[in-house]
C-alpha cells in the first residue's frame, strides 16, 4: 500500500498536473488527495467518456512552452465501457496520449458486488483489446517511479494511452478536508443565463453558410475550431482547411469535453467547439460540466438540423430539445436560440461573458453531394494544430 502523494508527487515531476474521471472508492484516497492541492487541475466528468476526451483535448493543447503537460483519467472498470469509443476513435486515431487509472473492481479471486461479476474478469481484455499496454497500479514507494517512466516512455513513443490497474488497498485512506469542486463556477438561479432567442429568415440557412461566417469569426492567429464527426468537419474541411481547425472523425458527442480541456488548459487560446444535434443529445451530461467549468474562452455552437444526416438523414429529436433552455440551466454564461445567421455574429461578438457561450444554430438538411472527406489524416491535423499553436 502507498500514500497518494507519494503518486501524485512522482506523477507531477514527471509533468501530470491535469486529472478527470468519476470516482469509484478504490480512487478515494487519491481523489480527495488531487482535489485538496490547488496546484493541481482536476475536473469532475459526467461519464468516463467525457474524462478521457477532456484529457484528451488536455494533451492537443501540449505544444511550444506546455509541452511537458499531462494528464490523468480516472475511472471504475464498470465505465471502461463509456470510455471505448473515445479511447479507440480519437485517443488513438489522433496520438493523443495520457495516462488511465483504472480500478479493478470484481477481480477474479476477490469478493466484490454481483455488478462487478462480469467486468472484473474481461477488464484486462478488453485493454488488450484495445491496444493499450496496461499493468498493476504500484503498491510499494520504489514501484512508482519506474511505472510511471514505463507509461511515459511508451506514451512519448506511441502518442497513445497506458493503463494502470487499481486492485483494492492500494492505497491508504486519505481524508477530504474541503468541500466543493476548485474552478467550479458557483452561481445563483437568479443569475443564469437568460435565453435570447433570434428568428430571422422564412427560411433556414445551410450549414455551408454557418460555417463560412464561423471561419469569419475565428482567425488562425488566435483561435482553435474543433469540428464534430460527420458532415459538419468534412464541409469545414472543403470550405476551407486551415491549420487552426480539427475535425473528429469519431468518438461522437466528444467534441464539447474535448474542448474544455483544450480551453482549460491553454487559456491563451480562443477554443470553438461546433457541435450537432445527434452528437449533443448522445453526451448531454457534458452541458453541465461545461456549465460548471467552462472557462470565459470557450464558445459551442450548436447546428441543430434535426436529423443524423451523414448516416442517410434520420432524424433526431432535437425539435422537441430547448438547448439553450439546458444550456442556461447547466450555468453557461451566455445562451442563445434562433435561426438566424446573425446569431453567429452575437456569438462571437458578446463582450464581458464570465464563462462558457452558447447558441443553438436550426439549420437545414442538405449537403453538396461532392462533399470531400479530408486527405490529410488525423495525426497530421494534430500534427498541424500543435505545431501552429506551440509557435
Amino acid at each position: 500500500m502507498i500514500e497518494a502523494a507519494q503518486f501524485v508527487e512522482a506523477a507531477r515531476e514527471r509533468g501530470f498536473d491535469w486529472y478527470a474521471g468519476v470516482p469509484c472508492s478504490y480512487l478515494t484516497p487519491f481523489i480527495n488527495y488531487v482535489l485538496q492541492d490547488e496546484t493541481l487541475n482536476y475536473v469532475s466528468a459526467a461519464n468516463e467518456g467525457d474524462a478521457v476526451a477532456l484529457i484528451a483535448g488536455v494533451a492537443l493543447g501540449a505544444s511550444g512552452v506546455h509541452k511537458a503537460r499531462r494528464g490523468i483519467s480516472m475511472m471504475q472498470n464498470s465505465g471502461l465501457g463509456n470510455a471505448v469509443s473515445p479511447l479507440t476513435s480519437l485517443t488513438w486515431t489522433f496520438r493523443l496520449p495520457q495516462l488511465l487509472i483504472v480500478t479493478w473492481r470484481g477481480q477474479p479471486g476477490v469478493a466484490d458486488e454481483p455488478q462487478h461479476a462480469l467486468m472484473g474478469p474481461v477488464t484486462p481484455a478488453m485493454l488488450d483489446t484495445m491496444e493499450i499496454p496496461w499493468e498493476l497500479f504500484p503498491t510499494e514507494a520504489d514501484a512508482i517511479g519506474p511505472a510511471l517512466d514505463r507509461a511515459t516512455a511508451h506514451m512519448d513513443s506511441t502518442g497513445r494511452p497506458y493503463a494502470l490497474v487499481m486492485q483494492k488497498g492500494s492505497v491508504a485512506p486519505y481524508k477530504l478536508n474541503k468541500k466543493g469542486l476548485s474552478g467550479v463556477r458557483q452561481r445563483a438561479l437568479n443569475e443564469r443565463a437568460k435565453v435570447q432567442s433570434f428568428e430571422g429568415a422564412s427560411e433556414r440557412v445551410s450549414r455551408h453558410d454557418a460555417l463560412e461566417r464561423v471561419i469569419a469569426h475565428t482567425p488562425k492567429e488566435s483561435t482553435v475550431v474543433l469540428a464534430s464527426t460527420g458532415f459538419c468537419g468534412r464541409e469545414l474541411y472543403a470550405i476551407d482547411d486551415r491549420e487552426n481547425q480539427v475535425y473528429l472523425v469519431g468518438s461522437m458527442g466528444c467534441v464539447t469535453p474535448m474542448a474544455l480541456g483544450l480551453a482549460l488548459s491553454r487559456p491563451d487560446l480562443n477554443v470553438v467547439a461546433l457541435d450537432g444535434d445527434g452528437a449533443a443529445l448522445m453526451r448531454m451530461g457534458v452541458f453541465a460540466t461545461l456549465g460548471a467549468y467552462g472557462p470565459a474562452n470557450l464558445t459551442h455552437l450548436l447546428l441543430d438540423n434535426g436529423a443524423h444526416e451523414s448516416t442517410g438523414g434520420q432524424a433526431t429529436v432535437s425539435q422537441g430539445i430547448e438547448f439553450a433552455r439546458i444550456a442556461s440551466a447547466c450555468g453557461y454564461a451566455l445562451a442563445l436560440d434562433g435561426d438566424d445567421l446573425s446569431i453567429i455574429d452575437r456569438l462571437f461578438d458578446a463582450k464581458d461573458v464570465d464563462g462558457v457561450r452558447f447558441a443553438r444554430l436550426s439549420i437545414n438538411t442538405g449537403t453538396p453531394s461532392d462533399l470531400p472527406r479530408p486527405s490529410i489524416t488525423p495525426e497530421d491535423v494534430r500534427r498541424r494544430l500543435q505545431t501552429h499553436i506551440g509557435r
